[in-house]
């Protein structure tokens, strides 16, 4: 039986100055790896009270040991290149940029766990439910594919995508058996196949959006095969680029909801709903009544305060399409998926988070 927590966060959050700082040291060769783990253990010890005091039912680590959100798979796993696909992102400062996954340049070979450096501290300081971030496999079927580089030892993305599903079931195989009750995959790359736009790229690439679709889901379902359900939640955040405030893809749920809902074998879906970037939520009728919606509604791309009245309102119109206990709320993603993180001030964040919380004890009493 999967836990539902209603006041919940999609994971990163802002990074102190003297973390920013110490990485950067800890980059260039000035700071010894033990003073920077001493300094991100402060900087977490200190964002977990913050998480606990305003009464957030799951807490994280922030992500703040990581250069980005995805960044941990690179390092764990020899076979990558520093070379980096384009993407294009809207919005502030709006460019196209490389990406921050790297290109698979040779078989892949999976040195360490990803969160082995993380895991310690949070089971020793959370002191509650907490949840462990993955970036899903599906991810890198395209972010980490590219030809000329990635074809000459993976023919297909498919057979990529399947070594990387695989690297990752180790994980989550290892985060269960530590004790990790909530293990969260991130894929921005799912809204890919709801944004007309990007659509159009795939096919201009020579790739079917919805053959693309088919391989996603099978890949980020082989990662959960032979998890224990009734001791592990797993959730996934579909998300639409977040970076800098910036985001990269746009459009309703309708082109993958029916598909994506009944078929990818997860517990929870945590979905962007913070602007009318996003459509309506008239998608989430397809949502099995076994399944849960964390409904990202506070936006974590700007400062200002959404108004209480109109999240409850939000959440009374989704409840036309979803059980009420099949709900909860959040944020519409993580406050820093890359080190340096949203406009936004760290206090500011901790105003939005407090709203989630604020407004989840109101609906669900």
């Amino acid at each position: 039986m999967s836990a539902r927590y209603r006041a919940d966060h999609v994971g990163s959050l802002l990074r102190p100055p003297e973390l920013l700082d110490a990485r950067e040291s800890f980059a260039d060769g000035q700071l010894a790896t033990e003073d920077l783990r001493a300094i991100e253990d402060r900087a977490i010890g200190e964002a977990l009270r913050r998480q606990r005091d305003l009464g957030l039912d799951i807490v994280t680590d922030g992500e703040m040991r990581r250069g980005s959100w995805l960044s941990e798979l690179a390092n764990a796993v020899d076979g990558f290149t520093q070379a980096h696909v384009l993407l294009e992102w809207k919005g502030p400062g709006g460019a196209t940029e490389p990406t921050k996954a790297r290109v698979a340049g040779a078989k892949l070979r999976k040195l360490q766990k990803l969160t082995a450096h993380e895991l310690p501290f949070l089971l020793q300081n959370a002191g509650g439910p907490f949840k462990v971030t993955l970036p899903a496999a599906s991810n890198f079927m395209f972010a980490s594919y590219k030809t000329g580089v990635t074809d000459r030892f993976y023919a297909t993305r498919a057979l990529l995508l399947a070594d990387i599903a695989e690297i990752l079931r180790d994980e989550i195989q290892y985060l269960a058996a530590q004790g990790v009750g909530y293990i969260q995959l991130d894929a921005p790359y799912y809204s890919h196949y709801l944004d007309a736009d990007q659509r159009n790229r795939m096919r201009q690439g020579g790739t079917d959006p919805d053959e693309a679709l088919e391989a996603a889901i099978t890949g980020d379902n082989a990662t959960l095969r032979g998890l224990d359900r009734q001791t592990v939640t797993c959730a996934i955040h579909v998300c639409r680029g977040n970076n800098r405030s910036r985001w990269y893809s746009e459009g309703a749920y309708d082109a993958i909801a029916e598909r994506l809902f009944h078929t990818l074998d997860v517990d929870t879906f945590l979905l962007e709903f913070d602007d009318s970037r996003s459509g309506g939520f008239e998608p989430l009728r397809w949502l099995p009544h076994t399944k849960n919606v964390v409904l990202g509604l506070v936006t974590t791309k700007q400062a200002a305060l959404e108004s209480p009245r109109f999240l409850l309102d939000r959440i009374e119109e989704a409840a036309r399409y979803v059980p009420i206990e099949n709900l909860a709320v959040s944020p519409q993603c993580g406050f820093a998926s890359v080190a340096a993180g949203n406009l936004l001030t760290i206090e500011e964040q901790w105003r939005k988070l407090e709203l989630v919380v604020k407004t989840a004890r109101e609906v669900w009493t």
